[in-house]
């Protein structure tokens, strides 16, 4: 595996594409950009978000900031209660332990999703409902 701190490159089009087995946790997919344990890297977990019309991402909450910046569709989160559009070349900040999450896609929708943590598996998602 590559050292941390040399520049890395992966292609979306050769990721697989991986949810939760509990589809009360959300029906979207992700693919993972960048997570130690899958890369070799540190400081920053990103990766590729696509949920599709009828899906859902259940509401959540988890100790880190997050920031979605939408690559294709519109839709609705919901952060704290208040709906943020989001579509393609816009950018919402979810501050660490703000409930979020999609209700429903009424389209396809795809985003670039970002952590400040080492990997993926820092991040302990805590959801809204049983």
């Amino acid at each position: 595996m590559a050292d941390p701190m040399t520049a890395q490159r992966r292609d979306s089009a050769t990721l697989p594409h991986v949810s939760w087995d509990d589809p009360a946790k959300g029906t979207l997919s992700w693919q993972s950009l960048f997570s130690r344990g899958e890369t070799a890297t540190d400081s920053l977990t990103c990766g590729v978000a696509t949920i599709r019309p009828g899906e859902h991402f259940a509401a959540h909450r988890h100790a880190q900031a997050e920031v979605y910046f939408g690559l294709e569709g519109r839709g609705i989160v919901v952060i704290d209660a208040q709906p943020h559009e989001l579509s393609p070349g816009v950018a919402l900040f979810i501050p660490g332990n703000a409930e979020h999450g999609i209700p429903e896609a009424h389209e396809t929708l795809r985003w670039f999703y970002t952590f400040a943590a080492d990997s993926f598996d820092d991040i302990t998602y805590r959801f809204s409902a049983p």
